[in-house]
């Protein structure tokens, strides 16, 4: 079962900018719980503890226990609105999930094993095509993480989804390929070219000969 974490929220009365504005003057954070065949719930929430759950890796796959006055919601967070100069979250989107409803989620990837890797011991790269992987699944049993073994990895060696660990009852999004997550590249070598030799100097004309005087 995936780990459910509590975060606390008080119940707004008013929608619209105006109200949000007001909340925000209060120190709180505006948000918003929507679907789940349900009308939306506004909520406020700590500053603090926004910061706190999107300062930990995979807050977009973590489900998410949000009490709001004597009712307790299961969801996720889906968008989080940024202040755009000081960066401070203004406004949070959670999906409230429906029992039995199968979800999509953002997975994170975790790269282990990489002093086991030949190629990266031998000065390769590691080329990250996926950070992370958009799947199908049960809200229960969410993945906090993929994992992909490097061990064994030489130059040019793939990780694809089929490789990773930790995506039982799972489904990707992208289903018509055994997509790549990362590839070990060799080393780039630039080739160093000699600097052409310069010419060398041509050998100063000689002077004509003089002519023998005439004896008179």
């Amino acid at each position: 079962m995936a780990n459910i974490v509590t975060i606390e929220a008080e119940v707004r009365a008013r929608a619209g900018k105006g109200a949000a504005r007001a909340t925000r003057r209060a120190g709180k954070v505006p948000a918003v719980i929507y679907g789940g065949h349900q009308e939306p719930r506004l909520i406020a929430l700590e500053p603090r503890a926004v910061l706190r759950e999107l300062g930990r890796p995979g807050w977009q796959s973590r489900l998410y226990e949000v009490k709001a006055g004597t009712d307790a919601v299961r969801a996720l967070i889906r968008a989080v609105q940024y202040h755009p100069v000081t960066d401070a979250p203004q406004h949070v989107d959670f999906q409230r999930l429906a029992p039995g409803e199968r979800i999509r989620v953002t997975v994170p990837v975790h790269f282990e094993n990489e002093g086991a890797s030949p190629g990266l011991k031998r000065g390769g790269m590691l080329n990250v095509v996926r950070h992370s992987v958009e799947v199908l699944c049960d809200p229960d049993s969410i993945p906090e993480q993929f994992l992909a073994n490097l061990d064994g990895l030489d130059f040019n060696d793939n990780v694809r989804w089929s490789d990773l660990a930790g995506k039982d009852d799972v489904r990707p999004v992208i289903t018509d390929r055994d997509f790549v997550i990362a590839t070990v590249a060799p080393p780039t070598k630039i080739e160093a070219t000699a600097e052409p030799q310069a010419a060398a100097p041509a050998a100063p004309a000689k002077a004509p000969a003089k002519a023998p005087a005439k004896k008179g």
